[in-house]
C-alpha cells in the first residue's frame, strides 16, 4: 500500500470548517445557492439560472435542478445553471472516494474480506455482491465501485483504507484541496444522509482531476468485467452508466467515456459524464432532473450535443480551478465563512441561511474544532445509518436508477 501525502495547513483548514456539525433537520437533499462573495470559478456561477455567452440552442427540455458543462481540458465552464447550488450528490460522490483512495493500493494488491468489512453498508444499498471470506484484488473492487456503484465495494476500500470516519476525514481533505467547496462527505459511498451535500460545479472537479489517472479512466470506461463468486466461478456485471453501454432502450452515446452515475429514492438523480469529439472532451454533470426513467441521461446528451455543436462558439462564463496541491490559485473565502451552507427545505426550495460553518483561525483552535468534528462526524454516521430509508435497485419497480447505497 503506497503511503497517502500529508494534508497541508490549508487542507487541514478546509477539513476542520466541512467537518463541523450539520444540522441532523437538515435534509439530504436540501440545497442552498452559494453566496456570491465566496464563489469558486467566478462571479457569473454565483448566479442562479441559466449562464451562457455567445452561443444560442441551449436544448428546451432541461429540469434538472443544476447543472454544468465544462471543456475537460482548459477548464472552461462553456453554460451553467446553478453550478454551485448544493444537492445531495447520489453516487457521484464516489469520484471523490476514487480521487482520494485510488492511488493508495495497487491494483493486483489482494484482500480477504472480512465481515466486519461490510457489517456497515446501509440497507437498501446497491451492491456488487462481495462476500465475507472470499478473496478480491484491488482491481476487482474497483471494478465493484465503478460498474455496479457498489457500496460494498467501497465500504471494503474503506477500511482497508484505515476505517470509514478516516476515509471520510480524508475525503473532505481531498474536496477543499481541489476547492470544492460545497462538498460536505459523510459516507464514502453517497448514500443518504443528513447533510451530505455537493454541487454541479464540484462533481465536474471531481470527474476532472480523476480523469487524468489512467486506472479511473480505465475503470469508469469499463462497459463488462467478470467478478467472483467463489472457487473458480464468476459473474458478469455491467456498467450502470446507460449512455456507455445503450441499456434500457438509450443508444450508446458517441465518444462517451464514463464517467459516474448516481441515484437514491430520496436523492434522485445525478450524473457526470464526459464525451470526446474531433479532438474536444467536454464533461456534464446533471443533478436532480425530473423523475422519468431516462432524464438524466437524455439531459446529459442533449447538452454534449449543444457543447459539440452550437455551443462550440460560447465564450467562457467561468472555470473549473485547479487544485492547490497542483499550483492553483486560492478560491477559498476568507475567514468571514464557507458559502452555500445546507439549508433546511426540501430537494430544490433553495433555501438559504447564513452558513454555521467559520474557519477557524490559528493552531489550537484548528486543532479543537477538528476532533469536535470527526467526534460528531461519527456519531452522526451512527445515527443516520439507522435512519436512513430503504432504496430500490435498478429494477422495472423503480426504472429510474441504481441506489447510490
Amino acid at each position: 500500500m503506497r503511503d497517502s501525502s500529508r494534508l497541508t495547513r490549508r487542507a487541514v483548514l478546509g477539513l476542520t470548517a466541512a467537518a463541523l456539525p450539520v444540522s441532523a433537520a437538515t435534509p439530504a437533499s436540501a440545497a442552498t445557492p452559494a453566496s456570491a462573495a465566496t464563489v469558486v470559478g467566478g462571479e457569473r456561477l454565483a448566479h442562479g439560472g441559466v449562464q451562457v455567452s455567445d452561443a444560442t440552442g441551449l436544448p428546451k427540455k432541461i429540469t434538472a435542478r443544476a447543472w454544468l458543462l465544462a471543456d475537460c481540458d482548459s477548464g472552461e465552464v462553456l453554460a451553467s445553471c446553478n453550478a454551485h447550488r448544493r444537492l445531495a450528490p447520489a453516487s457521484t460522490l464516489k469520484m471523490l472516494f476514487a480521487d482520494t483512495v485510488l492511488k493508495k493500493f495497487e491494483r493486483t494488491e489482494r484482500y480477504k474480506v472480512k465481515d466486519s468489512d461490510i457489517s456497515d453498508v446501509p440497507a437498501g444499498s446497491s451492491l456488487v455482491g462481495i462476500k465475507p471470506g472470499l478473496t478480491y484484488t484491488v482491481e476487482q473492487l474497483w471494478q465493484g465501485v465503478f460498474l455496479r456503484s457498489g457500496n460494498d465495494a467501497v465500504h471494503v476500500l474503506s477500511h482497508m483504507n484505515g476505517g470509514i470516519a478516516k476515509t471520510v476525514a480524508e475525503m473532505q481533505a481531498k474536496a477543499a484541496d481541489l476547492q470544492a467547496l460545497d462538498t460536505h462527505v459523510v459516507s464514502p459511498d453517497g448514500f443518504d444522509h443528513p447533510g451530505q451535500l455537493s454541487s454541479a460545479y464540484d462533481l465536474t472537479l471531481f470527474a476532472r482531476h480523476g480523469l487524468k489517472d489512467d486506472d479511473f479512466r480505465g475503470y469508469c470506461g469499463t462497459r463488462t468485467a467478470n467478478f467472483p463468486a467463489g472457487g473458480k466461478k464468476t459473474f458478469q456485471i455491467q456498467n450502470t452508466d446507460r449512455l456507455l453501454t445503450g441499456a434500457w432502450g438509450l443508444d450508446v452515446y458517441k465518444g462517451l467515456f464514463g464517467v459516474k452515475n448516481g441515484y437514491t429514492s430520496h436523492a434522485g438523480n445525478t450524473f457526470t459524464g464526459g464525451a470526446t469529439r474531433d479532438g474536444r472532451t467536454l464533461l456534464v454533470t446533471v443533478m436532480h432532473p425530473d423523475p422519468a426513467t431516462n432524464a438524466v441521461y437524455e439531459q446529459t446528451a442533449a447538452l454534449l450535443d449543444w457543447g459539440f455543436g452550437k455551443g462550440s462558439s460560447a465564450q467562457s462564463v467561468g472555470a473549473l480551478v485547479d487544485p492547490l496541491s497542483e499550483g492553483g490559485a486560492s478560491a477559498s473565502p476568507s475567514a468571514k465563512g464557507i458559502a452555500g451552507a445546507a439549508g433546511t427545505g426540501a430537494a430544490g426550495s433553495g433555501s438559504s441561511g447564513p452558513s454555521p460553518w467559520r474557519v477557524a483561525e490559528g493552531g489550537a483552535v484548528t486543532l479543537g474544532l477538528l476532533g469536535a468534528g470527526a467526534w460528531a462526524l461519527r456519531r452522526r454516521r451512527r445515527a443516520a445509518g439507522a435512519a436512513a430509508g430503504p432504496d430500490s435497485v435498478d429494477t422495472p419497480a423503480d426504472p429510474a436508477g441504481p441506489t447510490a447505497g
